[in-house]
């Protein structure tokens, strides 16, 4: 079999203009989130198989990357499932490896658990633009906290740091899935038939409303109660607060306190937020990931034209490690996605050490290229980020290239002593 040079589909090599905005972009969120009372932690890119096939994550359980039984455990001959020849696979997402250490850790944690976690991630998806088999996510989560302010902090601290990245006009689209379970009731679907709905209302943004009604009635449900349905979503597309419409019409269907906290989940991002984003109640809002119990939440940005980012609570999570409940919410942000847009726009990283190339020509040596590293070294000191290299024959093209990663000064140095 031939070698390759190029990398695995799906994945891609990092050149030098990449990783300084890599970086760049890491290291806000690390300093942002730090400033909310978020911690680091890091967990295994491996995990049981087990835990990544409960029917928590949704169809990216069909995408896992699995790992074969090694040695004498690895029986391919007489397995008759893949179960019997599987018991690892690569992480599709950060929150089932955060789910197991916290079950594992809680003792040693304090309560309630900001946790920030960052690392790679596997699918085995179909890559396309902003979307690839490997990529980096960025997560907070706060665990063992039920109120509210769980929900409040992460919009807060996520948004804050995409503003802290220089984006703008940005939009956190809200909903929550206890409000899509009551419109479904509400309308008259039975509850065995939800996911099945919300599938379908997924698509809203992209085949319309009457597209979801096709859909649903190609599903087998009543015309009267896909009609039912839709009317709610015009009636809170038309008012003014759609989530007072909503309130009103879904009396006996949705708890009070639900919606009172969901109202103050806006009211108070609202009178904290900056002016570069809106925060937006989308009741079409689904989030694919059949772990959420309650608010979910999306970031939509222009420049992308898509998702650049969600999450939600899962209080249910937990309790499938350790048999008891304990209240989560998460917010992840799009990484990969937002360092493309930044490379798109040409993005400069701010506050960079003034870079300069020191040129030394091939015959200098001994004493007088000790000289030249004393000096370099000297300018490393004081702060600039200095490039020693041997000069090119073709020293226009090498200064070309330079110039391209960012260098703006050069200095010469020659074997002849005339010449520097």
């Amino acid at each position: 079999m031939a070698l390759s040079k190029k990398p695995t589909t799906g994945m891609k090599d990092i050149l030098p203009r990449e990783m300084q905005i890599r970086d760049y972009v890491m290291s806000v969120i690390k300093d942002t989130y730090g400033k909310f009372g978020f911690t680091q932690i890091e967990t295994p890119c491996v995990e049981n198989i087990a835990n990544l096939t409960n029917k928590q994550g949704g169809d990216n359980e069909k995408l896992i990357f699995k790992i074969l039984k090694r040695g004498e455990k690895l029986d391919v001959e007489n397995a008759k499932t893949e179960e019997e020849v599987v018991d690892y696979g690569l992480r599709y997402d950060l929150t089932v490896p955060l789910v197991r250490f916290y079950s594992n850790n809680a003792a040693n944690l304090p309560a309630p658990f900001k946790a920030l976690q960052m690392g790679n991630v596997w699918r085995a998806d179909r890559p396309q633009r902003g979307r690839y088999r490997q990529f980096m996510q960025c997560d907070i989560d706060i665990l063992g906290e039920p109120s509210n302010l769980a929900e409040i902090e992460l919009i807060l601290a996520t948004t804050t740091t995409i503003t802290k990245l220089g984006f703008r006009d940005f939009q956190i689209r809200i909903n929550d899935r206890q409000i899509l379970k009551a419109m479904a009731a509400y309308a008259g679907f039975s509850e065995e038939d939800y996911d099945s709905v919300f599938i379908t209302l997924d698509k809203m943004d992209k085949i319309g409303s009457e597209g979801v009604k096709a859909e649903l009635l190609e599903n087998g449900f009543a015309e009267n109660v896909c009609d039912r349905y839709l009317e709610l979503f015009a009636a809170v597309e038309k008012a003014e607060d759609g989530v007072t419409c909503l309130c009103d019409t879904l009396e006996g269907f949705l708890d009070s306190e639900v919606m009172d906290s969901f109202r103050e989940i806006i009211r108070s991002v609202q009178a904290s937020k900056a002016d570069s984003f809106e925060l937006v109640f989308d009741p079409t809002l689904v989030r694919g990931m059949s772990y959420y119990t309650g608010t979910i939440f999306e970031i939509a940005m222009p420049q992308f034209g898509g998702s650049c980012g969600g999450g939600g609570r899962y209080d249910r999570m937990v309790g499938k490690f350790t048999g008891k409940d304990v209240p989560a919410c998460g917010f992840s942000i799009g990484f990969e996605r937002i360092v493309m847009l930044l490379l798109e726009s040409d993005f400069q990283v701010p506050t960079q050490p003034e870079k300069i190339a020191y040129l030394v020509e091939k015959g200098v040596s001994g004493e007088a290229l000790s000289r030249v590293i004393a000096q370099a070294q000297a300018a490393r000191e004081d702060g600039m980020q200095v490039l020693l290299v041997r000069m090119n024959k073709n020293k226009k093209f090498q200064k070309e290239q330079l110039e391209a990663e960012g260098y703006k000064d050069f200095v010469e140095f020659y074997k002849d002593p005339l010449k520097n």
